[in-house]
């Protein structure tokens, strides 16, 4: 935990880690005696019911799973594969998993049987915790899972072979159950990246990772309290699937005794959004990108007054000034970029409670963690405005083990005690960071190096322009030019390929950026290829542009 300070240069310099030898994040969260009586999830319910469960529920809930999977005499460090949404059952299932010093696995309910096989197959996970929907789709690949044993289902109430009643076997189960002690080293978690450069690689993180995230969850939120009573409440969109759910919003919470929101979305729902914030009157939300820029098509034109937030924080795609200006105007509470990646999260944050906050910049580093710019040649990039790829220290708490089963990636990934990110940015005089792209990403035209993403804001504030995605083409003279893909409002558009409109958008980053980062050519589009996390994949437009 960070001390309280308005002074950034202080709460660095200051910061020294203090990880126990032992640690385990269920022990942290929902077995702290002192948060028992409080609220820990509000699950908001398909009718729009509100059920409320006190960390004593989840902590009861989650020892009956634990003693279900003695029951079955797992593997002492058996993979579990959680294909579930926003739900108790989730967390209760990853609070399971830490108990026992078992692995957890987080997969996205909305992956395909593809997607489902990679993952379970390659993580070589025993059992499988999952709705109906998943049910479906791992009855079509249980035959060619060899190592998967058991499947809990928590909407099912008639046992099937090898497929099991979650409910029924908690409901039978033992609520009395001792934690296992467990090293901060010990493996916890097994996330898989979404993979926008090439297959997603399992990253294998320690019981420690939780606390390694706590500076960073604190800068941009402005310092979360454990206090009594809880004022904050914290909710995110993003799925606890993902790095960005469950290490930045749900566990952090917990590690604090501040109550979380769930809610089972399928589909992103801007209207529905504005209405959950302001009827739970929400204080504390990550926001991604792209739910930023779907809210602002959503487009409320003036400030919405019955808001109560207290901190907003975004990542993983470079928002730019118009979005951040719409924030501060319409949410009534400035956005704080932070910047990180699965394998080592949150070392880079805003936070306009410590520092003016810059146009463009993802901030500084948290405190606790070594961020540096390296070149191409292997040498640390020192001076202001030169581009260098981002590393971080790798003793970090935060940082991955390894890859699962992936040591040549490990190797690659990890260099000399470096943590290299493949995340190119430059840093002005202050200290501030600005992100340019992945090195794949990055356009090399006339002789200048761009970052996509500066691009992609200026067009996204063309009033005709609801999304963006923007990659270099090969050209004889020039090496690449500017191509950009555009979603416009106006889907009329995609048919009729509106000339007039190219040139206004043309034009407009001609004026605001520069002559070199105009794209000379533009194709009107009906969708972007994304992650399941909303990151354009630039690699698949590339490969459609050959």
């Amino acid at each position: 935990m960070l001390l309280k300070s308005n002074n950034y240069e202080h709460l660095y310099k200051s910061f020294k880690w203090n990880i126990p030898s032992y640690f385990n994040i269920a022990t942290s969260t929902i077995d702290k005696k002192e948060y028992q009586n409080r609220t820990a999830m509000i699950d908001v319910l398909d009718n729009g019911k509100i059920q409320n469960w006190s960390f004593a529920d989840i902590k009861k809930h989650s020892n009956k799973l634990a003693n279900v999977f003695d029951h079955f005499q797992l593997d002492s460090n058996a993979r579990v594969g959680i294909v579930l949404g926003q739900c108790p059952e989730t967390a209760i299932s990853h609070m399971a998993c830490f108990k026992t010093g078992r692995i957890s696995i987080p997969l996205f309910n909305l992956f395909g049987v593809e997607a489902l096989y990679y993952r379970l197959m390659n993580s070589r996970a025993s059992v499988v915790i999952c709705d109906q929907i998943g049910l479906d789709k791992i009855k079509e690949i249980f035959d060619e899972l060899p190592f998967l044993k058991l499947i809990l289902c928590i909407d099912i109430n008639k046992d099937e072979t090898n497929i099991l009643s979650f409910h029924n076997l908690l409901e039978k189960a033992s609520d009395n159950y001792i934690t296992k002690t467990t090293f901060a080293k010990d493996p916890g978690i097994i996330i898989y990246t979404s993979g926008t450069t090439g297959g997603p690689k399992g990253a294998l993180l320690p019981h420690r990772a939780l606390l390694g995230h706590i500076p960073g969850v604190e800068i941009p939120h402005h310092f979360l309290s454990s206090s009594d009573p809880v004022t904050d409440l914290f909710w995110t969109p993003a799925d606890w699937a993902w790095i960005g759910g469950l290490f930045d919003v749900l566990l952090p919470a917990w590690y604090f005794g501040i109550p979380v929101v769930s809610y089972r979305s399928k589909k992103f729902d801007p209207e529905f959004t504005f209405s959950l914030l302001s009827k739970l009157k929400i204080k504390n939300t990550f926001l991604p990108p792209t739910a930023l820029k779907i809210m602002k098509s959503f487009n409320p034109s003036q400030k919405l007054n019955n808001l109560n937030l207290r901190t907003v924080g975004s990542g993983g795609e470079a928002l730019g000034e118009e979005l951040l200006e719409w924030g501060k105007e319409i949410l009534g509470v400035g956005i704080n970029e932070f910047y990180g990646q699965t394998e080592c999260n949150l070392t880079i944050s805003n936070s306009r409670l410590l520092m003016p906050a810059k146009q463009g910049s993802i901030g500084k580093p948290v405190p606790g963690h070594d961020v540096r710019l390296i070149s191409h040649e292997g040498n640390f990039v020192s001076e202001p405005g030169v581009d260098g790829e981002i590393i971080v220290k790798s003793n970090s708490p935060v940082a991955f083990l390894k890859y699962w089963e992936n040591d040549q990636e490990t190797q690659k990934k990890v260099v000399n005690g470096w943590l290299y990110t493949g995340d190119f940015a430059y840093r002005d005089d202050e200290g501030y960071y600005f992100f340019k792209g992945r090195e794949d990403d990055i356009i090399n035209t006339s002789g200048y190096r761009v970052g996509p993403s500066e691009i992609e804001d200026c067009i996204l504030s063309h009033p005709e322009v609801e999304m963006v995605g923007v990659i270099g083409v090969p050209d004889q003279v020039r090496g690449n030019i500017i191509k950009a893909f555009v979603i416009p409002r106006d889907k009329a558009n995609v048919l009729s390929q509106n000339n007039k409109l190219k040139e206004s958008i043309k034009n407009l980053v001609k004026l605001k950026l520069a002559a070199h980062e105009y794209p000379r050519i533009i194709e009107f589009i009906k969708e972007l290829p994304m992650t399941t996390t909303g990151k354009i994949i630039r690699k698949k437009l590339r490969e459609n542009n050959k």
